[in-house]
């Protein structure tokens, strides 16, 4: 079975300011992890919202949303094992091609 991959989405309530017309930070991932789980039938993932302006509690949530905070990302913010493949008006081509990259291939 192969192993199961960690998805993050960081984002709040508040539709980021930058992102003019870009879906909610938990639109997005209601929207990633659904056309996820179509295209990649049967392929194990987990998709978690961390809200940045609720307590977190593990540090490397608390990082990411603190860099959110300062600025240095726009939210929505995504992460697929730990790697940045959007922010702010996100994309489903970067989100699939790091999916791939750790040996994810389209549901026939």
């Amino acid at each position: 079975m192969k192993k199961q991959l960690s998805i993050e989405v960081y984002g709040t309530d508040v539709i980021c300011a930058s992102c003019v017309n870009a879906p909610s930070s938990i639109d997005t991932y209601e929207w990633l992890e659904a056309a996820i789980s179509r295209k990649y039938k049967d392929q194990p993932f987990s998709i978690t919202y961390i809200d940045i302006e609720k307590p977190i509690e593990l540090d490397h949530q608390k990082d990411y949303a603190q860099r959110i905070m300062d600025d240095e990302f726009f939210y929505p913010l995504v992460l697929v094992e730990g790697e940045v493949v959007g922010e702010g008006y996100v994309q489903l081509k970067p989100v699939y091609r790091e999916l791939e990259k750790h040996g994810f291939s389209e549901g026939k």
